[in-house]
C-alpha cells in the first residue's frame, strides 16, 4: 500500500521553487528549496513564522486558491509571487516564485522611460520657447535673433545626439547574444577614435600620448562598435580631463595573456568613490550641469558597458578625486 505522506512529500520535493504544504496552520511538508530559504528546521512549525504577509496568510489559512504578490519575505526588497492551491479540506500547497529580477527589470524600464522623457523634454522646451519668440516678435534685433537661432540649433543637436545614442543602445542590446566575428586591429581602432576626437581636442588644448606596441594580435570583434567604445572613452577624457592648458590623455593597448587591455587615462578632477558604481547607468551624471554643457548625453558609458559585454569582455573604472580617471577595457584576443 502506497504511503500518502510519502507521495505528497515526493511531489513537493519535485518542485523547483520553494514549496510547502500547510495543513491547518502548520507547515507539514517542505521541499529542499523552501528549507534553504527558511531554515532546515522550518517543517512542523506555524506558517506564520515563515510568511507574514496578511493577504497571503488569509488565503493560506482559509485553504483556498489564490495568487499573491509579496515583498520582503525572508529578505527586504525581494519580490515573490505566491501561488496558493487547495489540496484537501484543511490543507493548501504554497509555491513561491521569485520575481525579483522581473520586478527589477520593470523598474529599470519605467525609470529609463522617465529619464529619457526628461532628457528630451528639457532641450525641447528651450527650442519651443525660443521658436515661439522668433515667430511672435518681428522687431527683434539681429543679434538677439541670431543668438536665439544658435540656441535652437544647439538644443536640437543635443536632442539628436540623445536619440542617436538611444538607437545605438537598442541595436547593441538586440545583438547582445550574438558574438562578433570580425578580425579587428586595435591600433587602427585607436587611431580612428583619436582622429574623431580632434574637434573636441582643438578647443581644449589637451594632448594625446598613444602607447601601442607594434604587431599586437588581432581581436575578434565588431570594428564599428569598438570604435564607438573608444570614441566615448576618449570623448569623456577630453570633456572632463582637459581642464587646463597642456592637459594630457594617455591611450594605450597591451596584451595580457589571452586578453587585450585597452586603457584611456586622464589627469583631470576625477570622480568621487560613491559615484563609481553608478557611472555606467543610463543618464547617470556625476555633475549634470557640466555634462550637459560639454555635450554629454549621459549614455556614453552605458553604451561602452553593453558593447564590452557583447564582446565577452570586462570594464574597469578607477578614479581618484584631484588625480584623474582611468578606464580599462579587457577584450579577448582572437585564437
Amino acid at each position: 500500500m502506497v504511503d500518502p505522506d510519502l507521495t505528497v512529500r515526493t511531489l513537493v520535493e519535485s518542485i523547483d521553487e520553494p514549496a510547502l504544504v500547510v495543513e491547518a496552520n502548520i507547515m507539514r511538508f517542505t521541499n529542499s528549496a523552501a528549507r534553504r530559504l527558511f531554515g532546515a528546521r522550518i517543517e512542523g512549525r506555524d506558517v506564520r513564522f515563515a510568511i507574514r504577509h496578511p493577504q497571503a496568510l488569509e488565503i493560506i489559512l482559509a485553504h483556498r486558491d489564490g495568487d499573491v504578490d509579496a515583498t520582503g519575505i525572508v529578505e527586504p526588497g525581494r519580490s515573490w509571487r505566491l501561488l496558493i492551491r487547495r489540496l484537501w479540506s484543511n490543507a493548501a500547497l504554497v509555491r513561491m516564485v521569485d520575481r525579483s529580477d522581473a520586478v527589477s527589470a520593470e523598474k529599470m524600464r519605467v525609470d529609463f522611460v522617465a529619464n529619457a522623457s526628461h532628457e528630451l523634454r528639457t532641450p525641447l522646451s528651450t527650442v519651443l520657447g525660443y521658436a515661439e519668440t522668433l515667430a511672435d516678435e518681428s522687431d527683434l534685433p539681429d543679434e538677439v535673433r541670431a543668438n536665439f537661432g544658435r540656441t535652437i540649433r544647439d538644443e536640437a543637436r543635443r536632442m539628436l545626439r540623445i536619440i542617436e545614442d538611444l538607437m545605438s543602445l537598442s541595436r547593441i542590446e538586440a545583438d547582445r547574444f550574438v558574438a562578433p566575428r570580425e578580425e579587428v586591429d586595435i591600433a587602427g581602432v585607436i587611431a580612428v577614435a583619436v582622429s574623431n576626437a580632434s574637434h573636441l581636442r582643438g578647443s581644449r588644448g589637451c594632448e594625446f600620448r598613444i602607447t601601442v606596441p607594434e604587431a599586437l594580435p588581432r581581436l575578434r570583434g565588431d570594428q564599428t562598435q569598438l570604435v564607438q567604445v573608444l570614441d566615448n572613452l576618449i570623448g569623456n577624457a577630453v570633456r572632463y580631463g582637459c581642464d587646463k592648458p597642456g592637459a594630457l590623455i594617455d591611450v594605450s593597448a597591451e596584451r595580457s595573456g589571452a586578453w587585450m587591455l585597452v586603457s584611456v587615462t586622464d589627469y583631470g578632477p576625477g570622480i568621487a568613490r560613491e559615484h563609481l558604481p553608478r557611472v555606467t547607468e543610463r543618464f547617470y551624471r556625476v555633475d549634470p550641469a557640466r555634462s550637459r554643457e560639454s555635450g554629454g548625453t549621459g549614455l556614453g558609458l552605458s553604451i561602452v558597458k553593453h558593447i564590452v559585454e557583447r564582446h565577452r569582455g570586462s570594464l574597469d573604472i578607477r578614479s581618484t578625486v584631484a588625480v584623474g580617471t582611468s578606464v580599462t577595457v579587457r577584450l579577448p584576443i582572437s585564437s
